[in-house]
């Protein structure tokens, strides 16, 4: 798999939805083939485990204690990414997107194929936060607590997230 441009995006947080100042979301496109097994054996091969398969909600959320990847196996959709003034971006089969913690992430619209597979460092639990008041405060704190990555979930030693997160390869 040879390695792709990658996109980046940084988010500020809105007062509801914490995202996260040091680092950005990373979208790599076409790095993935449309097959789940497969990338789900690339995630966990890359210690992106806890790995699931499914849709991304239809509403703002995201992960304060923990960073999460997703893979595009099928399908297309469009999502706002890092909360209502975040952006909107269309993703489709083969992309992968590297979400830090804190950044939030809502589908808007799907193709009735659209699947993803997810993973986390280390195959971390991870929390569910939907920028409710109450949370804010201690998502902000979980934030920079949540582990890096020893390895890109695609590309492993190698990859965009080592010079973006900086991250050793080791």
């Amino acid at each position: 798999m040879s390695q792709q441009e990658v996109q980046t995006f940084t988010f500020e947080d809105d007062g509801v939805i914490p995202n996260n100042k040091d680092l950005p979301l990373l979208i790599y496109q076409g790095a993935i083939d449309g097959k789940t097994d497969k990338c789900q054996e690339i995630f966990h091969d890359n210690n992106w485990k806890n790995n699931w398969k499914g849709g991304v909600f239809g509403y703002h959320h995201f992960h304060s204690n923990s960073h999460e990847v997703l893979g595009v196996v099928s399908g297309s959709a469009v999502l706002t990414l890092g909360g209502k003034n975040g952006r909107e971006l269309p993703i489709k089969e083969g992309d992968v997107l590297i979400i830090p913690a804190g950044v939030g992430h809502k589908n808007n619209e799907a193709s009735k194929d659209f699947q993803v597979v997810g993973g986390y460092p280390f195959g971390e639990d991870y929390d569910l936060k939907t920028g409710d008041g109450q949370e804010h405060e201690q998502a902000l704190e979980n934030i920079p607590h949540a582990r890096l990555p020893n390895f890109d979930p695609v590309y492993g030693n190698r990859g965009a997230i080592h010079d973006h997160w900086n991250i050793s390869a080791s």
